[in-house]
């Protein structure tokens, strides 16, 4: 583990000049990064976790408090993007992690430990029959809908505008959309391509609906229906603005399943911590696969595709080749299965239910003393997630809050806010609370937005 007392060791010299600001002296976190941009494009790995200048470079964490190379400490209501329900190094999963390493980290043989977090996950949701674990919520939506592709015998799908699912080629279609791009001629939402090289082909495959327009979605499915292989829905999607699916959203998804027969697919990969048994119960709605991630993993790499049997049959190998392979390498491995099993023992549903509500009370009150403070900022979400808007206007879907109303440098600004206040949240300000945090933890947090808020409305 690094010392932050210790001096930095430098294994090759750097060969970037310093940049973006990274003039000496430096920080250790700033030399951390300098030291990257060597040897990593962008100087990290993932861009969601990069803003300007640069990111503290992680040490340690402890429950909801991370330290920094610098020894700074943070109160952290990113956790890792939602994936530590109950923070860092939680003892169960931390012991179980220890336990299980010292038997072997991988084999290429099937291990109890995934029957037992497949067995977890079953008896929570009792519409999740069966699964299959994969290793990140991408490749847990990516082989849904390639299930979706193989049981249906139909190649095209749908999703919403702005929806994230991660980085498979057709749903990354229109999300990240803008006012000069997104209207088709016929003034439905155009299928855009998010990196450089995506096929038209992939486009013309990919039918993009508006999450806040139940009425135009309904019209779309009419015409467009017939040739989908699934609906692919987040039902709390973070960058569409953190708002729940209505009920007329989702009867309007339910109705074009029954007559046109295409799959719905829900993306749980982090609303599944919303309920005890799932989104899908919460929402009242009974999709045809789920794809999860995030908390099952305990804080490893994760990902996994539920569903009825009937539907998971797909993947089953044991007949020769199957409707869809799913496997890889790691898939399953036993680091990963017992701590997401730990996880989810102490993630009961009296712990669900307490976090929701440490989740609605904090909202609530930040939102009021938003509107005390005469501040022009609300937060959105549901259970224990939540996202900053600086605006009052409502909240709909992505066309709501893109472009941001008072530009994107204005959440820059709270962001960093909020760092010098020793607290961290996703760059675009979204948050979570974890099982580690309680009512003084979601003061300090309620204290740090307002105070972010209001010295960047100065």
């Amino acid at each position: 583990m690094l010392n932050p007392e210790a001096p930095m060791i430098h294994r090759r010299p750097a060969t970037l000049p310093n940049q973006e600001g990274l003039a000496p002296p430096l920080s250790r976190s700033a030399a951390a990064y300098r030291d990257a941009r060597a040897v990593i494009p962008g100087g990290s790995m993932r861009p969601s976790s990069w803003f300007a200048p640069h990111p503290p470079y992680a040490q340690r964490g402890d429950g909801c408090w991370l330290t920094d190379l610098d020894g700074r400490r943070l109160l952290d209501a990113s956790n890792n993007f939602f994936s530590l329900i109950h923070g860092h190094a939680f003892p169960p999963a931390v012991e179980a992690i220890r336990e299980t390493a010292a038997q072997g980290t991988a084999f290429g043989l099937p291990t109890p430990y995934e029957t037992e977090l497949a067995e977890i996950i079953t008896h929570r949701a009792p519409l999740l029959e069966q699964v299959r674990f994969c290793n990140s919520g991408t490749e847990a939506v990516m082989f849904a809908v390639k299930a979706a592709r193989a049981l249906s015998g139909r190649s095209a799908i749908a999703k919403f505008e702005g929806a994230y699912h991660g980085t498979y080629d057709a749903l990354e279609v229109s999300y990240d959309c803008n006012p000069q791009n997104w209207d088709a001629p016929d003034g439905n939402p155009a299928s855009v391509p998010y990196c450089r090289g995506t096929p038209e082909t992939l486009l013309a495959e990919t039918v993009v609906l508006p999450f806040g327009d139940p009425k135009r979605c309904r019209e779309i499915l009419r015409r467009q229906g017939s040739r989908l292989a699934a609906v692919v829905i987040d039902p709390l999607p973070s960058r569409i603005g953190m708002v729940p699916a209505t009920t007329a959203l989702l009867e309007v998804l339910q109705e074009a399943r029954q007559r046109d027969g295409f799959l719905l697919v829900f993306d749980e990969v982090i609303s599944f911590r919303l309920h005890h048994a799932g989104a899908h119960s919460l929402f009242g709605v009974t999709p045809d696969l789920v794809a999860l991630g995030k908390i099952i993993g305990g804080g490893l790499p994760a990902g996994a595709v539920a569903g009825p049997a009937a539907r998971m049959a797909v993947f089953d190998h044991t007949q020769g080749r199957p409707g869809v392979a799913l496997g890889g390498t790691f898939s399953a491995n036993p680091l990963t299965m017992v701590a997401g099993a730990a996880t989810l023992a102490g993630y009961d549903e009296a712990t669900v239910d307490r976090l929701a509500r440490l989740g609605d009370d904090f909202r609530q009150a930040t939102n009021t003393a938003f509107r005390a403070a005469g501040l022009t900022a609300q937060v959105t979400g549901l259970g224990a997630l939540f996202r900053l808007h600086l605006t009052l206007g409502e909240i709909r879907d992505y066309r709501s809050i893109t472009p941001p109303p008072r530009g994107p440098g204005a959440l820059a600004a709270v962001h960093a806010g909020l760092l010098r206040r020793g607290v961290l949240l996703t760059p675009n300000c979204s948050g979570a609370l974890s099982t580690p945090m309680g009512d003084s933890e979601a003061a300090l947090l309620r204290q740090a937005l307002l105070e972010a808020v209001a010295e960047a409305e100065a």
